[in-house]
């Protein structure tokens, strides 16, 4: 047989043999890698997704904690992932953060962003800054103000350096000219734990790990990084609003590693898509704190560019950090 032929009919095998196997996706469970510990935005906003799409998808969807390095290790980790569909990840918007960090660190980061394809956005949050409950302080001023006399003497909890809880403070301590304390730790559910047990005096984070903290009357909410009011927290004021030039959005997105086929991204998109519009799985997201703020692929990646270059700018402003 001649040699075109045989390079022709063994084309048209391996077309058909991918064909056959993209058909079957997904033919076994899928992992859902979260970069943080159990507790924090990203985990309180990725087990009712990854359950919702288990039943739209027909295959399990584990979720695996990867956590360390503010999100880096796991985020890591899924970039480096077989691009074959069986792996994805949820991340917050620190994914544009964390590379930019390492670099000026002096460090090769552990992953870019152009290891990445967006599926979905799936929520949008300004992060709140919240304190205890019994602190003296009961307004955004009041905290600046003490900040203000006292440099250095208020700490705050975060869920590592450059992290999507560490960054909009700088913004605020940049904007309103104090200085606070950063205490980092190992993802924003620990975070938590450490402001409820009086180990730090405030956090910024994204409603979801922190209103019920509120509505039980343990913690306070003095201010957001938006420009609009809060679905859940619809009477606490923004940064702006009190004159602080400081805006940070929280958001959650599903990833996949670049690699992945165009087909299977179909498939993960459809399944993302159907989720965030059931009503029941809006209403899970909700009562953990965050409305689902849908955004498709396509316009994902758009809003993700233009994000991208606003936390760059942002990271570079705070510099070098021991």
């Amino acid at each position: 047989m001649h040699k075109t032929t045989l390079k022709t009919l063994g084309a048209v095998a391996a077309l058909l043999l991918s064909s056959s196997v993209l058909a079957k996706y997904p033919d076994h469970a899928i992992k859902m890698i979260v970069p943080f510990p159990p507790g924090g935005v990203t985990d309180t906003v990725a087990r009712p997704i990854a359950d919702a799409m288990s039943h739209s998808l027909g295959q399990p969807v584990v979720i695996e904690n990867k956590v360390g390095a503010g999100g880096a290790i796991g985020a890591g980790e899924a970039a480096r992932a077989k691009p074959d569909g069986y792996t994805i990840m949820l991340m917050l918007s620190s994914i544009s953060i964390l590379p930019e960090a390492d670099k000026i660190l002096g460090r090769k980061p552990a992953y870019e962003i152009s290891q990445f394809k967006p599926i979905a956005r799936i929520t949008a949050d300004p992060t709140v800054l919240v304190v205890r409950a019994d602190s003296p302080w009961k307004t955004a001023k009041e905290f600046v103000e003490a900040a203000r006399k006292e440099a250095g003497k208020i700490n705050y909890g975060s869920s590592g350096i450059y992290g999507s809880m560490h960054v909009p403070m700088a913004m605020l301590e940049n904007a309103a000219g104090i200085k606070l304390t950063h205490v980092p730790y190992t993802g924003a559910g620990p975070a938590v734990a450490a402001l409820l047990g009086g180990q730090v005096q405030a956090i910024s984070s994204g409603p979801s790990s922190i209103v019920q903290h509120i509505k039980a009357g343990k913690l306070r909410a003095l201010a957001h990084w938006g420009d609009k009011p809060l679905a859940t927290l619809p009477d606490v004021p923004s940064l702006q609003s009190l004159g602080y030039d400081a805006k940070f959005v929280q958001w959650s997105g599903i990833f996949v590693p670049a690699g992945v086929p165009d087909e299977v991204i179909k498939t993960l998109r459809a399944s993302a898509k159907q989720v965030a519009n059931d009503p029941a799985i809006q209403a899970k997201v909700l009562a953990a704190g965050s409305p689902i703020e849908y955004m498709d692929a396509p316009e994902f990646q758009k809003y993700w560019d233009a994000d991208d270059a606003t936390l760059v700018k942002a990271v570079k402003a705070i510099g070098k950090v021991d």
